[in-house]
């Protein structure tokens, strides 16, 4: 939560209003650590927002910090509140390590033992795997349905699309440049907040870009999941990384009554579902649902933000819209969409970069889509992400 309440804190400061003035508090977090149960009221708390301050935590895996932003729409658009401090928040660098089920197993029988010679039985099972732990992250990016991990389900689409090793090798470096530019640019200001360490150090950008990469050095990377020949490595994928996001929510009436400056608008959200082992294939699904709703084409966006989980899923999603026997069977369209710009799409970096805090990446992209697209003078874009389980979401944000 240090996080979250370091990325709150300056957020609330600046605005014309108490912190105790909100309706409530969403946040979306995904590995939950015991000692911050329902971590939104844990913040809302730390935040000085007031004793009175409902929160509650949404938890849709790499969504949970989009959804956090689609319930508080909701609740606005419905007239049940006004104002919605709505986040994102994750500590993947504290994922808990946690017993094999034998060894759960053998404490059960060890704890239960109600005599001397049960207990000696119980001890006498005792084996060394046991004090050997698992990584929570790990099964936490496993699919219990398909027993595949994210890296596996990236794997499949990239056979699926042709996505060759030195395609996402490509996007990556791109990736990594334009975040580079972006930064060298100060393209973020006043979206990342500085973060101090105890010992008074600063912390004042994420460090995992890398300017120098280039294809060939990327060449050299193993494959990470299936060797020798997979196309998903270290360096193409996001990084596990911890992060927190916040945006403010508010009626046309508390914009009014607070002295607030809109900047964009939700137009419309969905949700979409399909098979996990293809999940990466989500964002294709709910973008092209809104699309239709409104009867608008890949070309009538002006700026994308679909977060990079894999370089090759994101060339997966992009080769499907461009695939016609796609769109017609799986999309129920004529034919092929067609091809997004790279000119439009994650302009500034992404998650190869900046990292994927799964709590937190889905409102950052809406976050930096807005301040993209008023950057660039753009009226209307998409923040989609694919989600582990098999499932996509996206928000049509128009600004004002």
């Amino acid at each position: 939560m240090d996080l979250a309440v370091a990325c709150g804190r300056p957020l609330l400061l600046r605005q014309p209003f108490a912190p105790d003035a909100f309706d409530q508090v969403i946040l979306g977090c995904v590995n939950v650590l015991a000692d911050e149960m329902n971590p939104a009221r844990v913040a809302a708390l730390r935040l000085g927002m007031g004793e009175a301050m409902t929160a509650f935590t949404v938890q849709i895996n790499c969504g949970s910090g989009m959804q956090s932003i689609d319930t508080a729409y909701r609740y606005i658009r419905e007239g049940k509140s006004d104002l919605i401090l709505a986040g994102g928040a994750e500590a993947l660098s504290r994922a808990p390590l946690i017993y094999r089920k034998s060894a759960v197993d053998w404490y059960s029988r060890l704890f239960g033992a109600r005599d001397l010679w049960s207990r000696v039985k119980a001890i006498a099972g005792l084996r060394p795997s046991f004090f050997k732990p698992v990584l929570g992250l790990e099964r936490g990016l496993t699919d219990p349905v398909v027993e595949l991990n994210m890296g596996q389900t990236a794997e499949i689409l990239a056979h699926l699309f042709h996505v060759s090793r030195r395609d996402a090798d490509q996007y990556a470096v791109e990736s990594q440049h334009r975040l580079a530019h972006a930064q060298k640019e100060g393209l973020f200001a006043g979206e990342l907040e500085p973060t101090f360490a105890s010992d008074g150090k600063v912390y004042d950008h994420d460090d995992g870009v890398r300017p120098d990469s280039t294809v060939e050095k990327l060449a050299e990377l193993k494959p990470a999941f299936e060797r020798p020949w997979g196309k998903v490595t270290a360096g193409n994928s996001s990084q596990i990384t911890d992060g927190a996001s916040w945006v403010i929510l508010a009626s046309e009436q508390a914009v009014k009554k607070r002295g607030l400056t809109a900047r964009a608008v939700i137009v419309d959200s969905e949700w979409s579902a399909l098979d996990p082992s293809i999940m990466g294939l989500g964002p294709v699904l709910c973008a092209t649902a809104i699309m239709q709703r409104h009867g608008l084409a890949l070309g009538d966006i002006g700026l994308w933000e679909l977060n990079e989980a894999f370089a090759a899923q994101v060339l997966a999603c992009l080769a499907a819209w461009d695939d016609d026997t796609f769109c017609r069977k799986v999309l129920g369209l004529n034919g092929a969409m067609g091809r997004i710009a790279r000119d439009k799409l994650n302009v500034d970096g992404g998650a190869i970069g900046l990292g994927h805090p799964v709590g937190a990446s889905g409102n950052r992209i809406v976050l930096h889509l807005v301040n993209a697209m008023k950057r660039l003078g753009v009226r209307q874009g998409i923040a989609t992400e694919c989600i582990g389980g098999g499932q996509g979401g996206a928000m049509l944000i128009e600004t004002v």
